[in-house]
């Protein structure tokens, strides 16, 4: 059983009723639409506080105090105007696979859980921060609505006397509701009655709203349904959202990799290695809407092919994914993609796979019993990797010497810690002024191998374009200007997109009046 303080009392003072966002099911878009909400009540003069209570994810940011958090709460938070904080998501499960999962509260890592083990062992220590994030968010924005985002499906029979973000939350708050139906899926009005019909009588009267989302066609041919619904529920459907075409940013590996980018006129192609337990995919964002650029994914047992230049990013579980790729003979592959000249970028877990070995003394990486403490990575870069028992995790903002000289920002998550083995190779270079923080070689042939511990670092403008441009000469291709639209800039505008076409078609006003 974990070691947690437990508060026993906690001010919560709601000052304006809350807004939660549920859905019939795991993927309903709830996250898009908390995301939209937030940046519609911000156009509407409220400061909207984005909050999961918890969340299942390796996609992950690190605050301004080096804590942990969901990606997608801290999309949320850029789209409320608000700097991205822990306590926005208290509980953050990362998996770890074999069932068992790395267990981050208000940030911070406090332990291991098997699934089966999770709720007898956690369910105490992950309401009192729940509630303990709450109380700091709203001490430090008395005025701020919170808007709330569920997970999965609220009415998990077998799950709901133990469920921590759900409704057991919204009863606390007394929230008002809205349930998202995902039209697309097929059975739209089976999941809303069906949904409905499983909760208690105190769970449904929270109910406010529906949504339909991603709608094609033409809405009118589902005016007949809007009416049945509000009939048979006796709750008004708030508006009909369409399939919105434009991208966004995932709120989860399935959403990023199910996403399509043909862009006719790429001129490079950036292959990334679809580990198995992939983490922080975030990373990869600034490429999906540079139309220069075409993004393709490889699978362990896929053909590498010959790309541009590939992309090893981060994972959760180093050593094992290194198996993975061993096994299906794709890091043999890799190896001769280098040889031949092809240019390769690992960030974090995929920095560590390119160097000579890696420890783990402490079995941080969960290998079986049957395993060595120690492993051969690709051996591309001269480095040794050990995992140690610290985490590391910070914002940082570093010099970089290549491709050019520059200041850069980040930050860091990771265990295990990276050296040069071998100095004596005078083509390889430190990345950073701070040496531990990534090496590159560049080779005669201007092709590159290299690697970063700074989640984020495409995020950086300048030096992505610099890095693409690098590209670009090895392959007879002109340089792009640097000055180009920032990828913030992007953000917002792909934000305010999502927040246009949710006012357009939903009206919230009955439910924040």
């Amino acid at each position: 059983m974990p070691k947690v303080s437990i508060i026993t009392k906690m001010n919560i003072d709601l000052k304006r009723t809350p807004l939660m966002v549920l859905g019939t099911s795991s993927g309903a878009g709830k996250t898009l639409i908390a995301t939209a909400i937030c940046r519609c009540l911000k156009r509407k003069g409220e400061q909207p506080i984005p909050f999961k209570g918890q969340n299942m994810s390796n996609n992950a940011w690190v605050d301004t105090q080096g804590r942990e958090m969901a990606y997608s709460q801290a999309l949320q938070s850029w789209s409320a105007g608000l700097e991205p904080s822990a306590e926005m998501n208290p509980v953050l499960l990362k998996p770890k696979g074999d069932c068992t999962s790395e267990v981050i509260h208000l940030g911070k890592s406090v332990g291991t859980s098997r699934a089966i083990n999770y709720y007898e062992d956690w369910f105490d220590s992950g309401w009192e921060a729940i509630k303990k994030g709450l109380a700091i968010l709203l001490k430090s924005k008395t005025d701020g609505r919170l808007i709330l985002e569920g997970a999965g499906s609220p009415v998990e029979v077998n799950l709901q006397h133990k469920d921590l973000t759900n409704l057991k939350l919204a009863k606390f708050l007394n929230a008002n509701c809205i349930l998202v139906a995902d039209i697309e899926r097929g059975g739209v009005f089976a999941q809303i009655i069906g949904t409905i019909a499983l909760m208690k009588p105190d769970e449904k009267k929270l109910i406010k709203g529906i949504i339909i989302n991603r709608f094609r066609g033409d809405k009118a041919l589902f005016e007949s349904g809007v009416t049945w619904i509000e009939k048979e529920t006796g709750i008004p459907v708030l508006g009909i959202l369409p399939w919105l075409k434009e991208i966004f940013p995932p709120e989860d590996s399935l959403d990023l990799l199910e996403r399509k980018q043909i862009n006719q006129s790429a001129e490079i192609e950036i292959a990334i290695i679809k580990l198995p337990r992939i983490s922080n995919f975030s990373d990869l964002d600034p490429f999906f809407s540079d139309s220069s650029i075409q993004m393709r994914w490889i699978e362990p047992g896929q053909d590498l092919g010959n790309p541009d230049v590939l992309i090893i990013p981060g994972s959760k579980q180093t050593i094992k994914d290194l198996e993975s790729l061993n096994k299906t003979g794709l890091s043999n592959q890799i190896k001769n993609y280098a040889k031949k000249g092809g240019n390769i970028f690992g960030i974090c877990g995929g920095l560590q796979m390119l160097g000579k070995s890696l420890e783990d003394p402490h079995q941080q990486e969960s290998i079986n019993e049957t395993s060595t403490s120690s492993n051969m990575g690709m051996n591309l870069l001269p480095i040794k990797t050990t995992f140690g028992k610290t985490k590391h995790t910070s914002q940082r903002e570093e010099k970089v010497s290549w491709p050019g000289s520059q200041n850069i920002k980040g930050f860091e998550m990771h265990y295990g810690e990276s050296d040069l083995i071998n100095n004596k190779d005078s083509e390889i270079i430190s990345l950073f002024k701070n040496s531990s923080l990534g090496w590159v070689i560049e080779k005669k042939d201007k092709s590159f191998i290299g690697g970063t511990y700074l989640h984020g670092i495409f995020e950086n403008d300048e030096w992505r374009r610099q890095w693409i441009n690098k590209i670009r000469q090895k392959k007879g291709l002109n340089h792009l200007r640097i000055n180009e639209e920032k990828n913030s800039d992007k953000r917002e505008k792909l934000l305010d997109l999502l927040t246009d076409a949710f006012e357009k078609n939903i009206n919230i006003d009955i439910l924040i009046k």
